[in-house]
């Protein structure tokens, strides 16, 4: 359609967006439907955050703020990332928007110019590389074997990075893999990064508390000092403080560029939710006790999900390190035929056919980079990830 722009013709609707948005219709129409697509945690916001929203409307906390963030929550964030990561940054050099995808968006926004290259390791959450071509950039797509975790090898980085290469966006631990860095796999990349000094680094960081098995979680700007200065560390409430739909992502880095994300800001949303804004105050600065619990619950699950699906013929199922994904391979079902006489030629084909044949919905592959797997959230009740695992078991026995 020659009205709607070119740069909105580059991108592709959010995958994981359209497959929850049609299993939530299933289940309007009555069917028997298991949402595996979208991620997020099944628990309740913590009340003392919720008591906080409510006082911040009590007291009348309900205006507009400085554009990107209320100085409270910029003092709280740059607390928690000296608390947490060794991290020194001023108010300053911080900034909050509508959800992590809003300090992307703006990140990218505000510094990719035609023909810059983004080096994105695959399989990446499917936002990324829209946004790089949203801003006319161009996203180099790096794949990361599955023999090695999926995760970004440095000689990998090396041989991708060209005159040409403005960022470096990494997720860990990772949507859709669950995949996380060590210590070690992080000073491996950040190695790298020293002898490059034009390509910065974005690191998403927002699973950062969801890992299991006493892993430790590292951050690149904490391994290697030197990259302080071209690292934006973006991080948000919505996964490990259950605050999904409060829509607070929140990012520190050069001042520069906090600046720049801010003018951008200034011209679209302005401010994120006064009220969501206290509410985070609230998150950072409060008990964090509940986080570990939270995990003991989402490891169980893990180890469930993994153990049952890879009991599912055709499937085989890597045991992730964070987040609350796995990212099953289907290779053993591609040329099979499904229930409803279809041949299943990819790893789309295989989720439709098991939404249709068994009311499983999950992400294909394919959305995230990387085929033939599919992603499955098991943050949701383990009685229903049981179900769905057995469904699923069952609709891999019945290809032929």
């Amino acid at each position: 359609m020659a009205f709607i722009s070119d740069a909105l013709n580059r991108i592709q609707p959010s995958a994981t967006i359209a497959i929850n948005t049609k299993a939530q219709v299933m289940q309007a129409e009555g069917k028997n439907v298991i949402g595996l697509a979208a991620g997020e945690p099944d628990f309740e916001t913590p009340r003392n955050i919720k008591d906080a929203a409510i006082k911040a409307i009590n007291d009348g906390k309900t205006r507009y703020t400085a554009v990107d963030g209320i100085p409270e929550l910029k003092k709280a964030i740059a607390a928690k990332f000296k608390r947490e990561n060794g991290l020194d940054y001023k108010p300053s050099q911080v900034s909050v928007g509508t959800g992590g995808k809003q300090v992307l968006f703006n990140a990218l926004l505000a510094t990719v110019n035609a023909g810059d290259e983004v080096i994105v390791p695959a399989p990446y959450w499917v936002s990324y590389p829209d946004i790089v071509m949203l801003a006319g950039g161009k996203p180099v797509i790096v794949q990361c074997p599955p023999d090695k975790n999926f995760k970004l090898q440095a000689a990998d980085l090396e041989k991708a990075i060209t005159p040409k290469t403005k960022w470096l966006i990494l997720n860990s631990p990772s949507n859709p893999t669950g995949a996380a860095y060590s210590h070690a796999d992080m000073k491996a990349l950040t190695d790298v990064l020293v002898k490059h000094p034009h390509v910065w680094i974005l690191t998403d960081d927002m699973y950062e508390h969801l890992v299991y098995d006493d892993f430790k979680f590292v951050t690149p700007a904490q391994i290697e000092p030197s990259l302080y200065d071209r690292t934006l560390t973006m991080n948000g409430v919505s996964k490990a403080y259950c605050m999904t739909g409060w829509r607070i992502g929140y990012a520190a880095g050069p001042e520069t560029l906090i600046k720049a994300m801010a003018k951008l800001q200034s011209q679209s949303t302005s401010n994120p939710s006064s009220i969501a804004q206290w509410a985070a105050v609230e998150a950072l600065s409060g008990p964090q006790d509940f986080i570990a619990a939270h995990n003991t619950v989402f490891k169980e699950r893990r180890d469930l999900v993994v153990s049952m699906l890879n009991q599912a013929k055709g499937l085989h199922c890597a045991r992730p390190e964070g987040a609350f994904y796995v990212y099953p391979s289907c290779a053993g079902t591609i040329g099979k035929t499904a229930p409803s006489g279809k041949v299943i030629a990819t790893d789309e084909d295989f989720v439709s056919e098991l939404l249709a044949s068994e009311g499983v919905a999950a992400v294909h592959g394919a959305a995230f980079g990387t085929s033939p797997f599919f992603r499955i959230s098991y943050a949701t009740a383990t009685t229903t990830l049981e179900d769905a695992c057995a469904r699923i078991q069952r609709f891999c026995a019945n290809l032929k």
